[in-house]
């Protein structure tokens, strides 16, 4: 798989649909790639440390969702965004704009070898 681009964020938590106050950062991530992400990191795209994976010991299977959500406070809008999947390939997509978007869903094609983004 290739590296491609997208964005995310600083400090975050994972909710698990819990009454969070909600961060106009926050957002929903879909797995539709057929395989399994091991990691997610999210960071602003200023930063130049990618942090903590969100998802801890968890996994991302295909099919499946992750809500992320951030600190209230948080001003920042624009994120990157990496995954690992379960063989150690990473993605990465820059300069999202959180303020603007509430899902992410990730793609790939194993006939064109492509991974890519699409949100809303």
């Amino acid at each position: 798989m290739r590296v491609f681009t997208l964005a995310a964020a600083a400090t975050l938590l994972i909710a698990s649909g819990s009454a969070l106050a909600q961060s106009k950062q926050d957002f929903r991530l879909t797995n539709k790639t057929g395989y399994t992400i091991d990691k997610v990191y999210v960071a602003p795209s200023k930063s130049n440390d990618w942090e903590e994976d969100v998802l801890g010991r968890d996994t991302l299977a295909n099919g499946e969702w992750v809500d992320i959500t951030f600190p209230k406070k948080n001003q920042v809008c624009s994120y990157d965004l990496k995954v690992v999947y379960d063989d150690n390939t990473p993605v990465e997509w820059y300069n999202f704009d959180l303020c603007e978007i509430s899902k992410i869903s990730i793609f790939y094609s194993k006939s064109e070898d492509k991974t890519w983004a699409k949100y809303e």
